[in-house]
């Protein structure tokens, strides 16, 4: 890697003369020994330029040799809200409805426990590696959440004309490039985390028996509905089929990884939020869902997934709460909520989507057209193709979009897995190499705070799901064995996944590397040790309670 005479007191390691860092293969994270100059020509642009506001900001960005970087305007108050509540959407809020329905209350409270323990080793290995992973299948999913989320109060108005106006607003916010993306994260996340924190405490006294007399819970309610209807629903089968709900629910969660590439310090701001992800997991997701389990019938034919789920299709767990409790106006609050949270997915959808496509074209695996960046920072004709997956959505004015949203969900779902299990892997790899090498762990520094056992698990953990999955796939719900559309609708992603990887193999040609051919030095980015080593010297005399708080916070 090159070094220029003012970058070089940043690349050197405590320990020895070269650089240290991590291994960042993504569009923004290379240092190519002219990074000063880059960041000297974008601040040359005016104010309109860089924010995507005039036509000289359609231009293409070339500073320079090498690859082209993205913006790097995201604070770490985005970056945090971005871990914390980024991937909180139409998951959490309406499959989980679904997953109610067939599974029981146990095993959605199990399957996202597990999946919970699952993504925090993950994240901690992406937080080490910072990998970046597809998204373009979620938008159409999100689009057509949104249609059918706004036809709870207006029915008479076409699901279709609604997703189109919520395209257009995806759009609008892609315009204004990372910034727009950071801005809208950072009040959408902020909305969703409030009106979570509100239906904890709201469904806490509903639990106790503290709501309106108009509701059903004006009395002590408890855990009735454990013992009748039950637990869990359709045996191990049922209990199996709710991973895919719950691993849905969680993805989208990497992306903080990939955000970090365009953060102004990702090396400071990226671990703090990798830690939020804990929050997220303990509170929102299990928390939320325990009480969605106490106060919500699994029978309940409102409920997405049941027989005449078409009779209410907006009607989500967290909606149907509060209409059971009698709570006026409670029903639609929730309700604004799950169509933010749905169209920030959307949103988060086509910036991952663009930038993980712009990333594959600069290493040579898509078109190089895809590796264009404008002056603002902007991947244009990525963010273009990951819109037009976008117009799936309108698949669902078809006769069976109850089925296509089942597609979309299963497919989701089932990649995200295969997704977590390469970071897992990867990281394993990783660290094997940088051994291989002759580096040492002093030399990175972010490091998952389970190791290389963390990513083991959360491996193991990904392999017995997906076991699970393919044996639901075989032996659904309902009995019997499954047909072949019935199978391929709950394993599509693995023969996606294949044909992605031959499509890999034949066009770079490249196989299996053994530990001597992977490359941890190239990419890394230029780190300023003596500060590093400086925070190191003063957490190494904090107390005992101070270390464990700050794995946490």
């Amino acid at each position: 890697m090159a070094v220029t005479s003012e970058s070089k007191q940043l690349d050197t390691p405590p320990s020895a003369e070269k650089d240290v860092g991590l291994p960042n293969y993504s569009a923004a994270g290379v240092d190519h020994g002219h990074g000063q100059h880059q960041e000297g020509a974008v601040r040359a642009d005016n104010f309109y330029t860089r924010n995507g506001l005039n036509f000289e900001s359609f231009k293409k960005r070339d500073y320079g040799a090498g690859i082209v970087e993205l913006d790097r305007s995201m604070q770490p108050r985005h970056l945090q809200m971005i871990a914390i509540g980024g991937s909180i959407g139409a998951g959490f809020f309406v499959g989980s409805g679904g997953a109610l329905h067939k599974g029981g209350p146990g095993s959605l409270l199990i399957d996202f426990l597990i999946i919970g323990i699952m993504m925090f080793n993950v994240v901690y290995a992406l937080g080490e590696l910072a990998v970046m992973y597809p998204w373009a299948v979620v938008l159409p999913l999100e689009l057509t959440v949104c249609g059918f989320t706004v036809s709870y109060w207006n029915q008479e108005i076409n699901v279709g004309a609604w997703i189109t106006i919520f395209f257009v607003a995806i759009l609008v916010v892609n315009i204004f490039g990372t910034l727009g993306y950071a801005e809208e994260e950072f009040w959408a996340s902020s909305l969703k985390l409030i009106a979570t924190v509100v239906f904890i405490i709201i469904a806490f006294v509903m639990v106790l028996g503290g709501g309106p007399d108009r509701g059903i819970y004006n009395q002590y309610w408890g855990a009735r509905l454990w013992y009748d209807p039950g637990a869990f629903n359709n045996g191990f089968r049922g209990w199996g089929t709710v991973f895919v709900t719950a691993a849905f629910a969680f993805s989208g969660t990497e992306l903080v990884g990939l955000a970090a590439a365009e953060a102004h310090n990702p090396v400071a701001s990226l671990p703090s939020a990798i830690k939020q992800v804990f929050w997220r997991v303990t509170i929102f997701y299990v928390l939320g869902l325990l009480f969605v389990g106490l106060l919500v019938d699994s029978q309940d034919p409102r409920l997405l997934g049941a027989a005449n789920s078409y009779a209410d299709i907006t009607a989500s767990p967290f909606v149907i709460v509060g209409k059971n409790a009698g709570l006026d106006g409670f029903d639609s609050f929730m309700n604004v909520i799950i169509l933010v949270s749905v169209l920030s997915i959307g949103v988060a959808a086509v910036y991952g989507g663009s930038r993980t496509l712009t990333a594959m074209a600069q290493q040579g695996y898509a078109p190089r057209i895809f590796s264009y960046i404008d002056k603002s920072g902007r991947p244009l004709p990525s963010v273009a193709v990951i819109l037009l997956f976008g117009l799936l959505a309108y698949v669902s004015e078809a006769e069976k979009g109850q089925e296509v949203f089942d597609w979309l969900q299963a497919l989701s779902g089932l990649a995200a897995l295969f997704t977590w299990g390469s970071i897992c892997y990867a990281h394993i790899r990783f660290r094997q190499a940088w051994k291989h090498h002759g580096h040492t762990l002093d030399e990175i520094p972010f490091q998952a705070i389970g190791g290389v056992y963390g990513s083991w698990l959360g491996l193991f953990l990904i392999l017995v799901v997906l076991v699970v999955q393919f044996y639901t796939a075989v032996c659904p719900i309902g009995g019997g064995y499954n047909d072949a559309a019935g199978f391929f609708k709950a394993y599509l992603a693995l023969p996606v996944l294949l044909v992605f990887w031959a499509g890999g193999f034949l066009w770079k040609r490249t196989g299996w590397l053994t530990l001597n051919q992977i490359d941890v030095d190239s990419g890394r980015r230029a780190l300023d040790w003596d500060e590093i080593n400086a925070f190191r010297a003063k957490k190494a005399t904090w107390p005992m309670w101070k270390r464990i708080l700050k794995i946490f916070f």
